[in-house]
């Protein structure tokens, strides 16, 4: 018995909607680890430096974008201002050593969308928001699924009309 009382209040529910829209947002983030020894330290500190990002909405191309979109359909922003030996050394401790620059990358997708009166916006994935990018020109309905207490869309599948 208790399993299933588990299972229910973990189960996932659905949601029709018309009215969507899928953002991705891509960043480039320059980071440097910073540590008294970087190869023996696990947890080194973090200093984040220059950011950039572009926020892709239903697939079309952002303002500010590359060119071409990359392989996943996804537009990327210019690369932010590598950081300068200068401004890496002046975030340095007493005792401690700096890594290498690193460039990151980043996407986070949101689907926001309505039921009823109600507009949402949720956190998804890649998937969903490529399902979205390809029903949004038709505006064909879209059956959602939530995830654990409905704080994620977790699948999004095309409604023939």
């Amino acid at each position: 018995m208790i399993l299933l009382t588990a299972l229910t209040l973990t189960s996932c529910s659905t949601a029709t909607t018309e009215d969507y829209e899928a953002t991705a947002l891509t960043s480039y983030t320059w980071q440097v680890k910073y540590a008294n020894n970087l190869t023996n330290n696990p947890q080194p500190r973090v200093e984040t430096f220059a950011t950039t990002s572009a926020l892709n909405q239903n697939g079309l191309k952002p303002p500010g974008a590359v060119i071409e979109a990359d392989e996943r359909g996804l537009w990327w922003p210019t690369l932010p201002p590598r950081p300068s030996v200068d401004e890496i050394e002046q975030r340095k401790r007493p005792q401690e050593e700096a890594g290498r620059p690193q460039l990151l990358k980043n996407v986070e997708y949101q689907l926001t969308y309505e039921v009823g009166d109600a507009q949402k916006t949720l956190p998804t994935n890649y998937e969903v928001y490529r399902q979205v990018v390809k029903a949004y020109p038709s505006k064909t309905p879209l059956q959602l699924t939530l995830g654990v207490n409905d704080n994620s869309v977790e699948k999004a599948e095309p409604i023939p009309r």
